[in-house]
């Protein structure tokens, strides 16, 4: 993480942005540190037609919480990307803004694996995603 080392993680992630579909949808981080990240997400705008939140809309918040935080964990001059995601809905959120809290279960020098657990406003899981990311060496320039 010595790219951070003036700047919190969340500086770091605001910084550096989400991404052109995060931001569109609506995402914000709240918290973010290599132990524990949590952004939220509006179910509003985010919906399939019978007005639950799309199970897509789940995976990019556990996509961008994991993907970010494996990149904070990888450190300058190296770069995380996702290999492998899943992700079991439990309940559907029909309102509100859910939460996104991710944890690291694996953070390895090559392979960082994560687990973003998504609750409503009550605090219900709606949904639990893993997403393993490879971490490589940045190609030279």
């Amino acid at each position: 993480m010595s790219e951070t080392t003036e700047t919190t993680g969340l500086e770091w992630a605001t910084a550096r942005g989400m991404g052109a579909l995060a931001e569109k949808m609506g995402i914000e981080f709240t918290e973010f540190t290599i132990e524990r990240s949590v952004a939220t997400m509006p179910v509003e705008g985010n919906t399939q037609p019978v007005g639950l939140l799309h199970g897509g809309a789940y995976v990019v918040l556990g996509e961008s919480l994991g993907s970010m935080s494996a990149n904070l964990h990888a450190g300058a001059g190296r770069l995380a990307v996702g290999v492998d995601i899943n992700a079991t809905h439990t309940r559907s959120a029909t309102s509100g803004v859910v939460t996104g809290v991710c944890t690291p279960i694996h953070l390895g020098r090559s392979v960082a694996v994560h687990e973003i657990v998504v609750t409503d406003e009550q605090g219900r899981r709606c949904s639990t995603i893993r997403i393993t990311n490879m971490i490589k060496d940045l190609p030279a320039r």
